[in-house]
């Protein structure tokens, strides 16, 4: 099936006493264990409204099995810490999402748990392999950049050697792009974003193999960072209409990158379906659509501040992915937790706003900065 249809059909749970279309909410949380053996309990994730939605995840990713967590962190934070012990090394880029670096620079040290942060391109991460390395983590396209990251030559390399290669796909969804089908082996959502859309859940989504969910699985349940039944039925609910809602935000997304580029209180464009971009072939050739997020660098005459508070459609928000245009400054949002130094090492100034654009019209979104500039 194809992805619109995978939305509306993949998954699910028909009642058989009453053939709904749609999954019942199952709200308990104790199950006669005598009358069904395979006893579920929402810790386990294994309840019918966490195993309904994981499929139609588990569909949509090309993934043989899938899990939905309480958080995109715990999701994260759950693999991560299922695959590595004591000794072992990781490769990350230094692009990553700011809650990402933080649990690696203040939990990973803890575990004796050693990592490289590289550059943001395949070669470097190549490069960073070491005898002990057992993972590597991914992110494209990163947050809040926008960069592109060869997936395929990088886990060529990381099947040789028999490492995981993990990414997360957040930025680009599973519409937009499906790692599994480029070699990777574990590919992780915020589900709070595009899978979600509407800005009122927050979950997270692994999404595998089934012998790394066995594996994850195991710790998942002794971290407990399952997902109660009544945010599976808004996420189910959500998901059916994920494609459409992704086509339109990239639409929006491209016009409105193309028509910042025209604008001179705009110094720079961070949009991968720009011709323009340098990781423009290379997303091309590994995504089915170029995302509805970007990033522009205001001008040195603009201050960053009064343009969020001159804006009167586009909200000045956190997160992303939701119908509605929300914008940020990574450097006081999602990457505060870093140093001023080491966000400006990976490019990240205070003058870069993150834009997250929504299915709005796209000639209102353009008159919106256009007044906010002027």
């Amino acid at each position: 099936m194809k992805k619109n249809t995978l939305c509306v059909h993949a998954g699910g749970y028909q009642d058989p006493n009453t053939s709904g279309l749609s999954t019942p909410i199952f709200t308990s949380s104790a199950y006669n264990y005598l009358d069904n053996p395979k006893q579920p309990y929402p810790r386990y994730f294994n309840t019918p409204n966490q195993e309904a939605v994981a499929a139609k995840l588990a569909a949509l990713e090309g993934a043989e099995a899938a899990m939905v967590f309480s958080s995109g962190m715990a999701a994260i934070s759950t693999t991560l810490l299922s695959l590595l012990k004591s000794g072992d090394h990781i490769v990350l880029q230094n692009e990553l999402y700011g809650g990402t670096f933080n649990l690696v620079a203040k939990e990973f040290s803890r575990q004796n748990i050693d990592y490289t942060l590289t550059a943001t391109h395949a070669d470097a991460v190549i490069e960073a392999i070491n005898k002990n390395t057992r993972v590597i983590y991914l992110e494209s396209p990163t947050n809040p950049l926008l960069t592109i990251v060869d997936i395929r030559r990088i886990t060529g390399v990381a099947i040789k050697k028999g490492i995981t290669t993990v990414i997360d796909n957040t930025f680009a969804s599973p519409i937009n792009q499906n790692p599994l089908n480029l070699g990777v082996d574990i590919v992780l959502h915020s589900g709070t974003k595009y899978l979600a859309g509407h800005s009122d859940l927050c979950c997270g989504v692994v999404a595998s193999n089934q012998s790394y969910i066995t594996q994850l699985h195991q710790t998942a349940v002794n971290f407990g960072g399952s997902m109660d039944s009544n945010s599976c039925s808004l996420l189910e609910r959500s998901l059916k209409t994920l494609s459409l809602r992704v086509e339109r935000q990239c639409s929006n997304a491209l016009s409105l990158a193309k028509y910042l580029e025209t604008l001179s209180g705009v110094s720079k464009v961070f949009y991968p379906g720009l011709e323009s971009s340098p990781y423009h072939s290379i997303a091309k050739s590994q995504m089915h659509g170029f995302g509805g997020m970007l990033a522009f660098e205001l001008a040195a005459d603009i201050s960053p501040e009064i343009f969020l508070k001159k804006l009167k459609l586009i909200s000045p928000a956190l997160s992303l992915g939701g119908i509605e245009s929300t914008i940020c400054s990574p450097a006081a949002t999602s990457h505060l937790k870093m140093s001023q130094d080491q966000r400006e090492a990976i490019g990240i100034t205070d003058a870069i706003l993150r834009l997250s654009v929504g299915i709005e019209d796209i000639e209102d979104l353009q008159q919106d900065i256009a007044q906010a500039l002027n």
